[in-house]
């Protein structure tokens, strides 16, 4: 009888002994715990926690800045030429403030001096009797770091409601200006394909080349707001600073003519002829001095300053473009939505 007592005793002991163990295992269980509450509400320390990757899509407006703007100032443009674009993109967070974005667009540019140029004015009356006009579909891929105002802290679950932030990096982007084939030749021959749009780059019409792959900045603002745990939305407003002044396929002096290959280069190089009198006294005060120095040769005459050779190129009407780079603007609204998240909040039973 006293060895069952005993044995009975010693059980007591190592079951209060395990009890206890427990205890602590449990309670440093808890601090820890408690530890990583109070890390999730944002202790900065452990931001590594919350760089995560997020894939995103966009909606986009591209607005063009070049040599058929309304005017001559350099942030001028057509908002009615507003074009829309789409994209897709890639977010890597590898800080509290800072990520980085692959992006994917495709949108388009236009410009017309017909539509935008004011013939009423006496500098835009020139360009409205220069008459060019095209569009641009461009391709853009681009890489931008963005810096928050405000801070994410600690996981993905805690990060800002709602952030300002600034962007740069660059880009490549693949473009083509196109325009509309006129009813006929400079000479009054009927075009086949009138109304078509063909390319302009290879009919060369200021007579150089240029590249269809060009490199970008991109730089802007934006804000970014928080929508679910892991979907945030953003609007973006921002600027491609190019390095190509051909968007447009407009640039430098009108070359001569006859020096162009064929009726289709010289038609799309040189549109002053479609110009009709009665938009206002500046327009038909300039369609009225004609330069008749190719009439024996090509069979038509041009405006004076739009389509004969420069012979004095301090004669800024002799211009068919200026030299200073295209831009195009970029206003978006992008959706994103966090993946390969590494943080799970606990569940409660």
């Amino acid at each position: 009888m006293k060895k069952v007592g005993l044995v009975l005793l010693i059980m007591a002991v190592l079951a209060a002994s395990a009890q206890d163990a427990y205890s602590q295992i449990n309670r440093r269980n808890i601090k820890r715990s408690n530890r990583g509450i109070g890390n999730f509400r944002g202790n900065k320390t452990s931001f590594k926690r919350n760089v995560y990757n997020a894939v995103g899509l966009s909606l986009n407006a591209f607005n063009y800045y070049g040599d058929l703007s309304p005017s001559a100032k350099k942030l001028s443009t057509d908002l009615s030429f507003t074009r829309p674009a789409v994209g897709g993109s890639f977010v890597h967070r590898f800080g509290p403030r800072y990520q980085l974005v692959a992006s994917f667009m495709f949108g388009g540019i236009k410009g017309s001096d017909s539509k935008s140029a004011d013939p009423n004015d006496q500098d835009a009356a020139y360009r409205y009797v220069r008459n060019l006009s095209f569009r641009n579909r461009i391709q853009e891929l681009s890489l931008v770091a963005q810096v928050d105002l405000f801070e994410n802290t600690a996981t993905y679950l805690s990060r800002a409601k709602w952030t300002p932030y600034v962007y740069a990096g660059v880009a490549v982007f693949h473009h083509n200006p196109q325009a509309q084939v006129p009813s006929t030749d400079l000479a009054g021959n009927t075009f086949a394909n009138a109304g078509e749009w063909v390319d302009l780059q290879p009919l060369k019409t200021e007579g150089k080349d240029y590249k269809l792959v060009q490199a970008a900045i991109p730089f802007g603002i934006g804000a970014r707001f928080k929508l679910t745990e892991v979907i945030d939305i953003a609007g973006e407003f921002g600027f491609r600073y190019t390095f190509t002044d051909y968007l447009d396929d407009v640039s430098g002096y009108y070359v001569d003519l006859r020096t162009l290959d064929g009726e289709l280069a010289q038609a799309m190089s040189y549109r002053s002829n479609e110009v009709k009198a009665g938009a206002s006294n500046k327009v038909d005060a300039i369609i009225a001095n004609r330069y008749n120095g190719y009439q024996s040769e090509l069979g038509f005459t041009t405006v004076a300053g739009f389509g004969h050779v420069n012979e004095d190129e301090n004669q800024t009407k002799n211009l068919r473009g200026t030299s200073a780079k295209d831009l195009y603007m970029v206003t978006s609204v992008r959706v994103t939505y966090i993946i390969n998240r590494n943080y799970h909040r606990a569940k409660f039973r």
